[in-house]
């Protein structure tokens, strides 16, 4: 679920910079091409898209899944209704749990196997797992689960274990892919990475005012997907073709970016521009790159990359995605079928993506400020705000004191925007920290500090939606 480093100080244009510094032979015997027609900058942000897209198709069907999980109780007891009831009013912090939690041990595997196991088999063998696994969910939409519901829900929580952990090995694949790039091509991944939660909520849209019946609007919708998926796979196998990907993807292999540093590496938060560090250790290795000088600079961001997606997480969708329209008894499209895909999904998706972009701007608070983690912990007063709004259904606080639609729209656009910002600026600062040789180790490790927040916070929304 993110995203992004940032380049060091060097002789190349600010937006040209590669953000793993390439050997000097390497830079002046060759001569830098132009990335002709923006080519790879698209492929890189067709990429971004690709993502995070299991994640944003999953948790925005949310029609589709309550359709899917509510027709048992039209033939159940009452015991089944209970059950079936369970797993609409909690399916979305259930859906969490099965997404982030395997995506921390694909993070920590990917860590692993990064400098064993080629980024090209990484890549394409997670593409085709997302692509079966998303196959597989496509066909079971016209099959009638009304009579095995709790198994179609099993079966549905095993496609997202098996795809998320997919879908990680995938993205932090793809950004230690893209260190050794110019850091436009860096913004592309992020910007496509924050896209990709518009386009799905557009398409949720799209298909469900085209369709009348929920099936058809979820077969147009996953078929979508399923279409995505197969142009990340030829996009990523046209990269290498171009000449202007071939001259960084050549350096990358020259000079490895993850190389074994000195655990007691002694290097200068960030290089002065025409410093020439001694790389004699930069040889090919297999080995892990160290834990301990990353975890030591990035400790205080770390904690607030961490809390930023833990608060973000048990909000959205759990919460956001349940609270109604205080018309809905009116019956009209506005309030009973559009207001949660508008106002959650697609409000939430485009301030994100709005924060996101505002980074590549503005770049405030730095790392080193105190403001910085009193904004990331100022977030945790979103949590009454949504529990306050008209949440439904209410087993124990009754209280609903912003009772009018306005107010969950103002605070889904906080909270996406905060998000993006806060979230993006802080992985933006991790690898710059750093040693240059650690960057892309930096990067990784942000991520993992992303996904354990994402998980505790997914563990976390159960609870408070229980306690609701």
């Amino acid at each position: 679920r993110a995203r992004t480093m940032h380049p060091a100080a060097g002789s190349f244009p600010p937006d040209e910079e590669p953000l793993i510094e390439e050997s000097t032979v390497t830079r002046y015997s060759q001569h830098k091409p132009s990335d002709r027609l923006h080519g790879t900058y698209v492929i890189f942000f067709l990429l971004g898209i690709g993502s995070l897209l299991p994640w944003n198709f999953f948790i925005t069907a949310k029609h589709y899944w309550m359709y899917k999980l509510q027709n048992c109780s039209d033939q159940a007891g009452p015991a089944g209704q209970a059950a079936t009831s369970d797993l609409q009013d909690f399916f979305e912090s259930y859906i969490s749990i099965a997404s982030t939690v395997p995506s921390v041990l694909c993070l920590i595997g990917n860590f692993l196997l990064v400098n064993k196991v080629p980024a090209s088999v990484r890549i394409l063998s997670s593409l085709f797992v997302m692509l079966a696994v998303f196959l597989v969910i496509t066909v079971l939409v016209k099959v009638d689960t009304s009579t095995w519901t709790t198994r179609f829900f099993a079966l549905t929580v095993v496609c997202v274990v098996i795809v998320s952990g997919a879908s990680t090995v995938f993205a932090s694949s793809i950004f230690g892919l893209s260190s050794c790039f110019p850091m436009k091509n860096l913004q592309a991944l992020i910007s496509g990475q924050a896209m990709g939660g518009t386009i799905s909520a557009v398409a949720s849209l799209i298909d469900l005012a085209a369709a009348a019946d929920v099936t058809d609007s979820a077969l147009a919708y996953f078929l979508t997907a399923d279409i995505f998926i197969v142009i990340c796979v030829m996009v990523y196998l046209l990269l290498p073709r171009l000449e202007y990907s071939r001259y960084y993807m050549s350096s990358q292999k020259e000079s490895p970016s993850l190389a074994t540093v000195p655990p007691d590496s002694s290097a200068e938060d960030e290089a002065e521009p025409g410093d020439t560090t001694n790389t004699s250790f930069l040889a090919k290795s297999t080995s892990i790159p160290p834990l301990r000088p990353i975890l030591q600079k990035t400790a205080l961001l770390g904690f607030c990359l961490f809390y930023v997606f833990f608060i973000s997480i048990i909000i959205f969708p759990s919460l956001s995605s349940n609270i109604e329209s205080v018309s809905k008894s009116s019956g009209s499209l506005w309030s009973t079928k559009y207001f949660v895909p508008l106002t959650s999904f697609l409000l939430y998706n485009l301030a994100d993506w709005c924060g996101r972009q505002i980074t590549a701007w503005i770049q405030v608070p730095g790392p080193k400020s105190k403001l910085l983690p009193i904004l990331v912990l100022l977030r945790t007063v979103f949590l009454p705000l949504f529990i306050l709004s008209n949440y439904q259904p209410r087993a124990h606080i009754q209280t609903v004191v912003f009772n009018r639609d306005v107010y969950p729209v103002v605070f889904t656009v906080l909270l996406g925007l905060s998000n993006g910002y806060l979230g993006t600026l802080v992985i933006i600062y991790g690898p710059k920290i750093v040693p240059k040789e650690l960057a892309e180790a930096a990067g990784v490790v942000m991520t993992f500090y992303l996904m354990l927040g994402l998980a505790v916070g997914s563990a976390c929304s159960i609870l408070i939606v229980h306690l609701v």
